[in-house]
C-alpha cells in the first residue's frame, strides 16, 4: 500500500477547507493550528485556539487499526461535561450525519473520548475530534488519498460548521 501519512491528509483537508471558505460570500474566520508540512505540539494547538478565543475546535485525524477491514468515521467529544457540551455533542451528531448523507460514510458513532485536544480545549468552547476513515482499511486509504475527497471531504465539514 502506498505510504500516505495522515498528516498529509488532514493538512489537504484543512487547506481545502481554507480555499473554499475564502469564495463564500460571507466568508468564516478560520485559523489553522499549521499551515504546512511543521509540526505543533498538541499543547501548543490548544493554547492558539485559547488565545484566538475560538468558537469552535475541530481537530483532524485519521485512524488505523490491525484490523484491514475496521472503516468509518469516529466524532468524539469530551467525556468531562462543560458549559459547551451540549454544543460540541451537536456538532459531532452533526458531522456524522453530513459525511453519512453526503458522502455515504459508515459512522462509527459519536463518542466521548479523553483525547488531550479535548481535554484542553473543553472548558473554552465547543471541540470535537474527528476521525475521517481508516488509513489501514484499502478502500478509505484510496479515497483519502485522493485530491478530490480533500475536496468534499472540507465541503462537508466547512458547511456543517457553518449550519452552527
Amino acid at each position: 500500500m502506498n505510504e500516505v501519512k495522515e498528516k498529509d491528509v488532514v493538512l489537504s483537508i484543512a487547506l481545502e477547507m481554507l480555499r473554499l471558505n475564502d469564495h463564500l460570500e460571507q466568508p468564516l474566520e478560520i485559523y489553522l493550528t499549521r499551515y504546512s508540512d511543521t509540526f505543533i505540539s498538541l499543547s501548543d494547538r490548544t493554547k492558539l485556539a485559547k488565545a484566538l478565543k475560538a468558537d469552535l475546535f475541530v481537530s483532524l485525524h485519521c485512524n488505523h487499526a490491525k484490523a484491514p477491514d475496521a472503516k468509518g468515521i469516529e466524532v468524539y467529544v469530551s467525556k468531562v461535561t462543560s458549559q459547551f457540551a451540549r454544543d460540541a455533542i451537536w456538532m459531532a451528531f452533526e458531522l456524522q450525519a453530513a459525511f453519512k448523507e453526503r458522502l455515504g460514510f459508515e459512522s462509527r458513532g459519536v463518542k466521548f473520548g479523553d483525547f488531550q485536544v479535548l481535554r484542553e480545549t473543553n472548558g473554552q468552547h465547543p471541540s470535537v475530534l474527528l476521525e475521517l476513515g481508516f488509513l489501514s482499511n484499502l478502500d478509505e486509504h484510496a479515497y483519502l488519498s485522493n485530491n478530490r475527497s480533500s475536496i468534499a471531504i472540507a465541503r462537508v465539514i466547512l458547511m456543517t460548521i457553518m449550519k452552527y
